[in-house]
């Protein structure tokens, strides 16, 4: 993984932490067998699986399941 991309991924996740469903990540539901999850995209192929749980209304706990291409990751 380059720079780059790792540069990347640590922004995706500073506003993953801050906001889960911000418009820049994409972020969907899935479905099938990976119903309970959701993705956001952190790149042209990149993909991050999670889940979140929310502990009480000001904390929530995301969980992160799996990070790749659409084809490693679904």
């Amino acid at each position: 993984m380059s720079k780059d991309e790792t540069a990347k991924i640590k922004s995706i996740l500073n506003i993953l932490v801050e906001n889960p469903f911000d418009s820049r990540l994409n972020t969907h539901k899935l479905l099938g067998k990976l119903s309970e999850f959701y993705a956001c995209s952190c790149g042209y192929d990149c993909w991050i699986v999670f889940s979140v749980e929310m502990i009480n209304p000001e904390t929530k706990v995301i969980y992160l399941i799996d990070l790749g291409s659409h084809d490693d990751v679904y």
